[in-house]
């Protein structure tokens, strides 16, 4: 309940957000990184972080210094993030000012925030997704508080964010699912120089009325008093209920956007008067007054915060700064699957086709791991995936376990995030390749940055499971090759396999790998009824076989005789190119070796190298367009690292430039690279 102990060290965290904003304006070349701050901000967020509790999960956003420091943290903590240093305990000088993320188990947990607007509604739904799992499947995860109470997730976020698409999908689902978790809207009226009127035909309180189920409420954000009582309402209903509500509190914006855009850049003085009339503090204050404090008592928490804040920032500004040698730390967290370990050949197997290589290792993963979840687009129970890649999953593991999802992309891929920092583990599907780019936000915003930005706190443990390629007419929407779009994120991993006993090993390794793997998975060779595509189906590897990623594979090796005279030439491939090259490799009777990358990154650059300096000519094969293509950068490299041992220019070979698969069969053979073109390739390059 609201008493006046609460009240008081309300105001003195208000206070305290005022000085840090203060000194952080005093000091603009000191603290020369880009930030923000609560300003107007203070008694919506301080009420939302007072009631939050340890087993609680809330996602700031880029203002939420007043509600990081009611959750707990220390201004200096905040400042170490301001200033960069080495010991920021968020993300150790990566990220900007109020972009936390923690796991200390004392106070609640943030996973990775970002600045990208709008962004951390699909990971915190996710987590809200999480949450209800665990508590309904899989309860030795669960995390409750000291007198038994039920986790919140709060995800905050301004106004003019809710006009963003992946907000909607995040409600969608919220309501749809009906997840445990608060939505905390501040509505300042501005998105940067934009107005309120500008950028949208309602406030996130009206809009959120077209989401059935999702419990409304509003507040004046500014006043302490009724911010504290709406987001006690709030999370008594989330906590006892467990479904999702919405709160709007109108706020106030007295600071600057951020400090790269001040508020005398666009708003004029009566703008800034009129804001200035619902400043919470001088609210408070007098609420405090009318209470039975006294001036002195006050105006002492005022002189104490201010002390407290000026011995803090100048704490931090000689704290260390990060050191060089730190700066490649938490890329990827470390993974302990390094050989290739099991059976991949038992001798009572039969040859099994790619996509059942595919379904037979879920099924086992699923078997082995309760805390593995299957879900994406058609995968449910009574399809099981449109290529039949999850068939009957979810008649042996439940629909809890494996379910459809609206079509959703970017809520399918983000959710992951989520999830993961549950110690859930996460396989999701993209229907086909030409529809990830919807996903592309959420993989490249949040889920790549996630290791790196947390300082390892949280790495994203997930498999993405891709169809991708183009065969028989599938056309322009359904045969796009992505690998070079997905191979410019930093931060992901990403398989090719070629065939079913490299599709068992390497999805078995990239459920065990702590980081986010994309499995790219060609169409055309799951059943093996593309012509020449047979030696797709192979022995089924035992339950046990383990493929660590980065490891490429020699599938076809040349005749010594022929290398010893120079007569030789290196087919660097993957996927549908190992049977191109295979075919084509009939015209030259051991005269051609084929690598097969089955990873592209990690990439197998030791092998790579040694082949290539071993035969002195190369041919990069690859489905995508060719140009600015990962087989064209991989050129590259293989001259810039093996330049003394090549008796020709790299070459590659990969699609017609052209921006999409037409649906015509001659007009798709036209464009793709098969076997007759690249043997006339392979002629001029061993005839060189």
């Amino acid at each position: 309940m609201l008493n006046p102990e609460i009240l008081l060290k309300a105001y003195r965290l208000m206070v305290t957000s005022k000085a840090m904003c203060t000194i952080y304006d005093a000091n603009r070349t000191i603290c020369k990184y880009v930030h923000s701050s609560s300003r107007g901000h203070e008694a919506i967020q301080i009420a939302t972080g007072l009631q939050l509790q340890s087993q609680d999960w809330v996602s700031p956003y880029y203002r939420d210094d007043s509600l990081m420091m009611a959750s707990g943290f220390q201004p200096y903590e905040l400042m170490l993030q301001l200033l960069a240093k080495k010991d920021d305990p968020f993300s150790g000088g990566r990220s900007y000012y109020c972009h936390p993320s923690n796991k200390d188990g004392i106070r609640p947990s943030i996973i990775h925030q970002s600045s990208a607007t709008g962004m951390q509604a699909i990971p915190t739904t996710g987590l809200a997704q999480g949450i209800q799992f665990i508590e309904e499947h899989h309860q030795t995860l669960l995390k409750k508080g000291a007198n038994n109470e039920l986790p919140v997730v709060v995800c905050s976020f301004g106004d003019n964010s809710i006009t963003e698409g992946e907000v909607s999908e995040a409600f969608q689902f919220a309501v749809l699912k009906q997840l445990p978790i608060i939505y905390l809207v501040q509505d300042n009226q501005w998105g940067i120089s934009v107005t309120a009127e500008e950028a949208r035909a309602m406030n996130a309180y009206e809009y959120a009325a077209g989401f059935k189920g999702l419990k409304r409420l509003q507040c004046d954000g500014s006043d302490f008093s009724r911010s504290y009582e709406t987001m006690q309402d709030a999370f008594e209903y989330v906590r006892t209920e467990r479904k999702p509500v919405l709160v709007h509190a109108r706020v106030p914006l007295l600071g600057h956007h951020t400090s790269g855009v001040r508020k005398e850049f666009y708003r004029t003085r009566e703008d800034l008067l009129k804001h200035g009339l619902y400043d919470p503090i001088p609210k408070l204050r007098l609420l405090l007054t009318g209470i039975g404090f006294n001036e002195n008592e006050i105006n002492e928490i005022e002189i104490a915060a201010e002390k407290d804040v000026n011995e803090a920032f100048e704490k931090a500004q000689t704290a260390a700064e990060p050191t060089k040698d730190l700066a490649e730390n938490h890329v990827f967290a470390p993974t302990i699957i390094k050989e290739e370990t099991g059976t991949r050949t038992p001798k009572s197997s039969e040859k099994t086709i790619m996509v059942d290589a595919a379904l037979h290792a879920m099924e086992e993963i699923m078997q082995d791991y309760p805390e593995a979840i299957l879900y994406g687009q058609d995968v449910g129970r009574r399809l099981g995936g449109v290529f039949r890649e999850a068939a009957t999953l979810a008649e042996k593991f439940g629909d809890h376990r494996v379910f459809n999802t609206a079509i959703q992309e970017a809520y399918i891929v983000g959710s992951t995030i989520g999830m993961s920092a549950l110690g859930l583990k996460p396989i999701v599907e993209v229907q086909f390749a030409d529809y990830i780019y919807p996903g592309l936000n959420q993989l490249v915003t949040e889920i790549s940055k996630s290791c790196y930005l947390s300082y390892g706190k949280f790495p994203v443990q997930m498999i993405l499971r891709v169809p991708i390629g183009a065969y028989g007419g599938g056309g322009p929407y359904h045969s796009g090759s992505i690998e070079s779009t997905l191979l410019t994120i930093k931060g992901i991993k990403v398989c090719y396999p070629s065939n079913a006993a490299d599709m068992k090993g390497l999805m078995k390794a990239a459920f065990l790998d702590p980081n986010p793997v994309v499995m790219l998975e060609h169409k055309g060779l799951y059943w093996s009824k593309v012509a020449g595509t047979e030696d797709a189906k192979t022995i089924e590897p035992d339950k046990d076989y383990i493929l660590p990623l980065g490891k490429a594979n020699i599938v076809l090796h040349a005749d010594n005789e022929n290398l010893k005279r120079g007569e030789t030439v290196c087919i660097i491939t993957y996927g549908m190119g190992v049977y191109w090259a295979k075919e084509a490799a009939n015209n030259f009777p051991g005269k051609i070796e084929i690598l097969d990358l089955r990873t592209l990154y990690p990439l197998d650059e030791e092998l790579i190298f040694s082949s290539v300096k071993k035969h002195g000519k190369v041919l990069v094969l690859t489905e995508e367009q060719q140009n600015n293509s990962f087989a064209e950068s991989l050129s590259l490299r293989i001259s810039n690292n093996c330049y003394h041992f090549l008796d020709a220019k790299v070459e590659v070979m990969g699609s017609l430039n052209l921006p999409a698969v037409p649906i015509n069969l001659v007009s798709e053979e036209a464009m793709l690279p098969n076997a007759a073109k690249l043997a006339d390739r392979l002629e001029k390059l061993l005839n060189y």
